[in-house]
């Protein structure tokens, strides 16, 4: 049974950082290029980073290039995304993406 499981989220004010995790299970993590996406009321859901199976390659949204950066851990199964420099407009649901499922999200919130 897959399962990716987020942590992280919370309220923080602007300018300052996060870390957030998704752990995973059931499926064999290292093959595959896992992705973040996130989702603010109203809008819909855009891909925010991706990595690599190995982590060797990343990609980001023009939005948030220089500011988050993305990362696994192959041995713990696990895959990182730090928020720097939040922004107001950063707040949304970040979701954890494989190649076929979905977590259920952990809430950031950038306010003053």
């Amino acid at each position: 049974q897959v399962q990716l499981v987020e942590s992280g989220g919370g309220l923080v004010q602007p300018g300052g950082s996060l870390r957030l995790s998704c752990v995973a299970s059931g499926f064999l993590f290292s093959r595959y290029y896992m992705s973040w996406y996130r989702q603010a009321p109203g809008k819909e859901r855009e891909l925010v980073a991706g990595i690599s199976s190995t982590g060797s390659n990343t990609n980001y949204a023009d939005s948030v290039k220089g500011r988050f950066t993305i990362s696994r851990d192959n041995v713990k199964n696990t895959m990182y995304l730090q928020l720097n420099s939040l922004k107001p407009e950063d707040t949304a649901v970040y979701l954890c993406r494989s190649p076929n499922f979905w977590g259920q999200g952990t809430q950031v919130t950038v306010s003053s």
